[in-house]
């Protein structure tokens, strides 16, 4: 289930935190990780967004526009 309510309620910049979470959900479902957290019987965007929410992603800002690389 996604947590909206702790979603609006986040302080701070939320459409980069969910950019972050989309990224890190993108690379757990190209992984064994996305399999792992699937057999136990949860959402790999669940689960992102959870450690999101919990400030469990580091990740640096970037100037630049990673999709044109």
């Amino acid at each position: 289930m996604i947590p909206l309510n702790e979603l609006i309620d986040k302080q701070g910049n939320v459409y980069e935190m969910t950019c972050v979470a989309i990224k890190e959900a993108n690379i757990y479902a190209a992984t064994d990780k996305g399999r792992e957290i699937e057999a136990a019987g949860e959402k790999v965007v669940s689960v992102v967004l959870d450690r999101a929410l919990n400030d469990e992603i580091e990740y640096t800002e970037n100037s630049g526009n990673d999709d044109e690389e």
